[in-house]
């Protein structure tokens, strides 16, 4: 049982915000100190991703294991209180989060998720040390030189023999 009361529990609900959050702080902390840099909050983009960064077209949302409902996590756990109504809200921000994610895709982003269990201290370096991995492959893919084959039943030859050339040229005469 709750030993909130209703409006009590309602106030510590509504005091938790989207921006700023520990775990993203960590995440932008760390980005910043290896030279990565970012915008956070992009209104243009769609669901306001956390961190992006243009130069590696990634979006980066940093999610709280509740509130995004991760599957498996220990820290998700539906709360024994208003289940259904945690239960719809959790399910609506998975479903936003995948349409979102479909949406910056279509528009040629990559989209990235850091679960807030993957920066707790045990796996924190691990998985900021593959964040980094992973946008360098990122930056790395998008910029090589792509080569096409042009598939020709016979080569063609973009000028003639010399010889033949001439043979012509005197048949000509």
């Amino acid at each position: 049982m709750d030993e909130l009361s209703p409006q009590q529990r309602h106030n510590n609900m509504a005091a938790i915000h989207g921006k700023d959050t520990k775990p993203e702080m960590v995440v932008r902390r760390w980005l910043w100190g290896r030279g990565f840099r970012y915008r956070l909050n992009h209104p243009r983009l769609p669901g306001k991703p956390d961190i992006v960064m243009r130069k590696y077209r990634t979006c980066i949302f940093v999610n709280g294991c509740f509130w995004h409902g991760h599957e498996g996590c220990r820290y998700y756990t539906i709360p024994k209180t208003n289940t259904e109504f945690w239960v719809n809200k959790v399910k609506r921000n998975k479903e936003r989060d995948l349409k979102v994610q479909h949406e910056l895709a279509a528009m040629g982003w990559h989209s990235i998720t850091i679960w807030e269990c993957e920066l707790k201290p045990v796996k924190r370096e691990d998985t900021l040390e593959s964040l980094a991995y992973t946008l360098n492959k990122i930056f790395l893919q998008d910029r090589t030189v792509k080569q096409y084959e042009i598939l020709e039943e016979e080569p063609m030859m973009a000028a003639e023999d010399i010889a033949d050339y001439n043979k012509k040229n005197i048949n000509d005469v």
